[in-house]
């Protein structure tokens, strides 16, 4: 990412004003320190060489341009926190935005169009819109300010420096771009590094989120210690990475201090001979000593604090690149209540990678207005596949889908539903808020949650309840009328005979009432309901569209 990149302007528009007032707070910081040393070297001068007593009025306004340049100081770290804090704000709203517009099926392609592997699960998105933005504030507080400072200072310290000694002024012209240029060079195997260890801490969360979630079973099977393996060698992988960031930081600084401080070294060298020679004037001599550290000093703080913002700008430059990920074409959901007359399944195959063959391979059939379609088959034929093609969530390698993925329209119930801290109703309304009181108890009713209160606060990941208790849930969620289609997968597992019978009543009663439902399962109380079954592996090519 570049110094001041114009896309985290454009994703940021409300940092634009606190970093133009930066800007002309560098400007006015520059006129500043000519002016405080040309104070200093003028009052020095009188009181040495022409013998004169302390002017109060030259005091005066020593003292006048020193408060002035610590407010200017002041009111540029306010306006740099401003900026920081509008920025982070704004890309955390568009990064969601993106996220929820790119879809599952863009998180679960792990490569970009330029190949590289992504972390892109839960954790990994979490961790890059919290810790990972947060390093921006060193970029807008101390990077941001450092650079307007470097453009503004330099060149108006050199152009004071050459106009009152013109020797010093080549010497410091000689020797000010080498400082740019090595940081440059530096920061480049910085910002590498800075992208390794954003990926490390990337993986890492991702590890933990994959762990701590799968804690139960793998502590049922007798895995869970076996995982610590896995989360030492991670963690060590994110140690090495940070250390050697470090070193890369501390290093260059090291580096720039003394290229600083020679360049420095050198101007007062042939200053001090050209005095003692009495080829240049006192006061000339002492507004340049007084000036040369000022034209190096930005220049050096810039790359101090570049380290210091290479984690935020690496992930600032994660964010923008999904923010700038096209997103796919939505398809314009169905007025609710809306019949659905068919969505047509033609030859869908899904390839996966590591598998030699597709699954599903070549599916087809019609998911019908006022019938319950049973997709079944053995695991791994690609029924919950399939499931995600017609939500739009997975992208078919051959077929298609007409008149388009049914996500706008469909009430979903997934493998392993997702809850929420929150009340029961709360989660039950988590695709309509404004969903009436009654409209959620007559779905808790139909989903048999009978044994659940409504009003019971429930933990994070619906902690508090039991698995088929989430699973009635998340059912509930999906009965909410106002959806023409139903797509669930194993709506009935974990469920007792008598609270089974009550979903297939349900799920029959919605068939009657004009909805399109399509459901995954193996239980054969389903099946035996269903108006239309489809084996996914009893043929490459199912055919029969129901009229």
């Amino acid at each position: 990412m570049r110094p001041l990149d114009p896309r985290l302007l454009r994703h940021a528009r409300r940092a634009a004003a606190p970093i133009s007032a930066l800007a002309a707070l560098g400007l006015a910081a520059a006129v500043l320190v000519i002016a405080q040393a040309w104070l200093l070297a003028t009052i020095i001068a009188s009181v040495f060489i022409d013998k004169a007593t302390l002017s109060a009025r030259l005091l005066a306004a020593l003292a006048v341009v020193t408060v002035v340049r610590a407010a200017v100081a002041w009111a540029a770290q306010a306006f740099a926190h401003r900026a920081g804090a509008a920025a982070k704000t704004e890309l955390r709203g568009a990064l969601l935005a993106r996220v929820i517009a790119l879809g599952p099926a863009w998180r679960q392609r792990q490569d970009d169009a330029d190949g590289r592997r992504r972390l892109r699960d839960t954790a990994a998105l979490t961790q890059l819109a919290t810790t990972g933005l947060d390093g921006l504030d060193g970029y807008f507080t101390g990077y941001l300010p450092a650079l307007i400072l470097a453009a503004a200072v330099p060149v108006a310290v050199l152009a004071t420096i050459t106009a009152a000694d013109p020797v010093s002024g080549i010497t410091v012209l000689l020797t000010l771009p080498l400082i740019p240029l090595f940081g440059a060079l530096i920061g480049m195997a910085t910002g590498r590094q800075a992208a390794l260890r954003l990926h490390a801490l990337a993986t890492l969360a991702h590890h933990f989120h994959d762990v701590v979630s799968g804690l139960p079973t793998l502590r049922v099977f007798g895995r869970a210690q076996a995982q610590r393996a896995q989360i030492e060698r991670v963690t060590q992988e994110y140690r090495r990475t940070t250390m050697a960031t470090l070193r890369l930081a501390f290093l260059s600084s090291f580096a720039l201090e003394l290229i600083a401080t020679m360049s420095v070294a050198l101007v007062a060298t042939e200053i001090g001979l050209r005095l003692a020679y009495g080829h240049l004037d006192l006061r000339t001599g002492l507004l340049v000593l007084v000036l040369a550290p000022e034209a190096y000093l930005p220049l050096r703080a810039l790359g101090s604090q570049f380290h210091a913002t290479a984690d935020g700008l690496a992930a600032a430059e994660e964010v923008i690149s999904i923010l700038e990920t096209q997103a796919p074409a939505a398809a314009a959901p169905s007025p609710a209540g809306t019949a659905l007359s068919a969505i047509f399944v033609d030859a869908v195959s899904v390839r996966h990678e590591g598998r030699a063959e597709p699954a599903p391979d070549r599916a087809t059939f019609a998911v019908v207005g006022g019938r319950l379609t049973v997709l079944t088959g053995p695991s791994g034929c690609g029924k919950t596949t399939l499931l995600g093609c017609l939500l739009g969530f997975t992208e078919p390698a051959s077929g298609s889908i007409t008149p388009g993925p049914a996500a706008g329209a469909a009430g979903w119930l997934p493998q392993d539903p997702t809850l929420f801290a929150g009340t029961v109703a709360d989660n039950i309304r988590l695709g309509r808020p404004d969903a009436p009181d009654e409209a959620v108890e007559s779905a808790a009713r139909a989903a048999a949650l009978d044994d659940v209160p409504l009003d019971r606060v429930l933990g994070e990941r619906g902690q508090g309840l039991s698995t088929g208790q989430r699973r009635r849930v998340a059912l509930a969620r999906a009965l909410l009328p106002g959806r023409p289609v139903l797509l669930l997968d194993e709506p009935t597992a974990g469920l007792d005979a008598a609270r089974e019978a009550t979903v297939v009543a349900t799920l029959r009663r919605c068939a009657a009432a004009g909805q399109a439902v399509v459901v995954v399962t193996h239980r054969p109380a389903l099946i035996a309901a269903a108006d239309r079954v489809v084996d996914l592996a009893r043929t490459a090519r199912l055919a029969g569209v129901p009229g």
